[in-house]
């Protein structure tokens, strides 16, 4: 007797965000996709970049790459794209980004139902239409959990946060790969921050923090991108030499999914809002998050774990990558002894 073949109830097209933090919110979007249907196939078009993340995410089916750069228009590729994407017979595009062109692609793939905000008056290549009412959802995981839903059905009160899969084992051995140990507790400085300066709490204090760790036997890993090297030899560099033989400069050296694994095995993590910030929520691990032009109330770390500080400013949240007016108060003046205080209450100290 033939097996029965599964049907796949709904085949859905996500357009992502371009930002890592984003794509981790994503999540919760999808999760309710397959709280709703089981059967629903999701796929993703997106920067290659993410698809480190995406592959972590067991509810999306596929990946797509999105060769189209951040910013950029280009018509004739994403007619190109679409056309391609005719074969795929997608029953459903949901469009995260609020840009025009972003709605492009569903369009050209003649996807029938086209889901999102209004973002940029996209009336006709959105036929599901959205207005956003800002007080209604808050929280920026809302405004994409939101999209899985019909219009006018009410979010439900608890969204199941990201949780990304992650692996001890492969940790195990890029910690030995990479001349680590797991002797000492480990303390996770994310230091970077993609979107601007104007998230980043100061090398300085930063260090300061480090040091606190290191002087009660922990040992600090800097994590972040090849850009994000820089701040990090500026964190070494404020501490003693007897400091630095227990903080690695980790920037650069690690793929994304390597990233996730070794923040999975972390004891606490400091970090700016940062995508890393996302993905540490989204691996269960406690973290502080230190804000300054943007806001806890609008993307705050999805993790009962986690604690957001920030201090108020007239000027803020500013929501600004450089600060306008070259003040940097918001952070400069979150000191590192509350941020050293709420470690010791999070480690149990």
């Amino acid at each position: 007797m033939a097996s029965e073949k599964k049907v796949v109830a709904k085949k859905i097209l996500v357009i992502g965000p371009s930002w890592v933090g984003d794509m981790v919110m994503a999540q919760s979007l999808f999760i309710l996709l397959k709280q709703q249907s089981v059967n629903v196939s999701i796929d993703v078009l997106a920067p290659s970049w993410s698809q480190p993340i995406l592959n972590r995410m067991p509810e999306v089916s596929q990946a797509i790459d999105m060769p189209i750069g951040h910013g950029i228009f280009n018509w004739k590729l994403r007619r190109e794209i679409g056309i391609k994407l005719r074969a795929e017979k997608y029953t459903q595009a949901i469009i995260l980004p609020n840009s025009f062109k972003s709605a492009l692609i569903p369009w050209f793939a003649k996807i029938q139902h086209r889901t999102g905000w209004r973002g940029e008056m996209r009336y006709g290549l959105i036929n599901d239409i959205r207005g956003l009412k800002k007080k209604s959802y808050p929280l920026m995981v809302q405004r994409f959990a939101a999209l899985a839903l019909t219009k006018d059905t009410i979010l439900p009160k608890s969204i199941a946060p990201p949780a990304l899969k992650f692996y001890k084992d492969k940790a195990v051995n890029l910690i030995n790969k990479l001349g680590l140990n797991c002797d000492r507790k480990i303390l996770v400085l994310c230091a970077g921050a993609e979107f601007g300066p104007s998230k980043q709490w100061p090398a300085k204090h930063y260090a300061e923090v480090a040091s606190n760790r290191i002087s009660e036997g922990w040992q600090v890993w800097l994590l972040g991108s090849g850009k994000d090297k820089q701040v990090g030899q500026e964190i070494i560099n404020y501490l003693s030499q007897s400091d630095r033989d227990h903080c690695n400069n980790l920037a650069g050296l690690t793929l994304l999914d390597e990233a996730i694994d070794l923040l999975s095995v972390a004891n606490i993590v400091v970090t700016n809002d940062s995508g890393l910030m996302h993905i540490s929520a989204a691996v269960d691990t406690p973290l502080i998050v230190l804000y300054g032009s943007t806001s806890p109330h609008f993307t705050p770390p999805l993790n009962k774990k986690a604690v957001a500080l920030s201090i108020p400013v007239e000027c803020g949240p500013c929501f600004k990558r450089i600060c306008p007016i070259n003040s940097m108060k918001c952070l400069d003046d979150l000191t590192p002894a509350k941020v050293i205080s709420e470690l010791l209450r999070l480690a149990g100290d």
